[in-house]
């Protein structure tokens, strides 16, 4: 097991591996290029990417970034220092999520970054901070249903061009960690799944009832190919986009 918190630099040799341990990785400056199990992001100051155990991811920086690195140690050691956080901390490091921090949760990161982290005492110490303030951020739930018809619109208005999770928290006025897992509950769905179906959805509307061609339609949907357009909805539906074309809906 790694140090629980360290500073490590990247460069444009890529990182590809996966641990038993989940990690949390904070931009501190430049720009980091992370895939944690399909979920591209990019890391860069006052953003985080969680990396749950055992997911296979891979990272590069073309420019030099620099990060804080939290290796969280297992469930016992969530459960014996964090207490009644630690439920909520389990949550955040289930599943792959990039999101932003807070003013006060970047400050706090860069405090540390600057600290004597090789102190085990420090490093403890600040690991079970970090931890406690993403957890009561991921905790804080504001009462009534999301917005889905205003994300719906979103989705459609931006379906050609990337759409990360922060994207949509920002529209229902809640952080990327919060959003993620409220999200969940609700829809039974991660935010990212539903963005991709919408997107296919869209792109199946649009074989069915215009006659741009299918590269058109794939860019239109946010593809950067026709292939991985055709391979996308052809798992999504069972169907490629020439069947779709040709057979007309029976239900809206």
């Amino acid at each position: 097991m790694s140090p629980l918190l360290s500073v490590r630099h990247y460069h444009q040799d890529i990182v590809c591996h996966e641990h038993e341990h989940a990690q949390l990785v904070f931009g501190l400056s430049g720009h980091l290029q992370f895939e944690v199990a399909g979920l591209g992001s990019r890391i860069s100051r006052q953003t985080l990417v969680v990396v749950p155990a055992g997911a296979r991811h891979a990272c590069d920086s073309r420019d030099g970034s620099e990060c804080l690195v939290l290796d969280v140690p297992d469930s016992d050691w969530l459960q014996q220092h964090l207490g009644s956080h630690a439920d909520c901390s389990r949550r955040l490091l289930e599943a792959p999520l990039a999101m932003d921090l807070s003013v006060v949760q970047s400050g706090l990161v860069n405090w540390l970054a600057a600290s004597p982290i090789n102190d085990p005492l420090v490093a403890q110490q600040g690991s079970i901070l970090l931890l406690a303030a993403l957890s009561l951020d991921t905790d804080t739930r504001p009462t009534g249903g999301l917005p889905l018809a205003r994300l719906d619109a979103y989705i459609e208005r931006r379906a050609a061009y990337p759409i990360q999770v922060v994207d949509l928290a920002r529209i229902a006025g809640l952080s990327a960690a919060r959003f993620h897992h409220r999200f969940v509950e609700e829809t039974g769905n991660t935010p990212m799944a539903y963005v991709r179906d919408k997107r296919l959805r869209l792109g199946r509307q649009l074989l069915h009832n215009s006659r741009l061609s299918v590269g058109e339609i794939a860019a239109r949907v946010g593809y950067a190919s026709q292939s991985a357009f055709t391979a996308a909805l052809s798992r999504h539906f069972g169907e490629t986009p020439k069947a779709l074309r040709e057979r007309q809906p029976r239900d809206k």
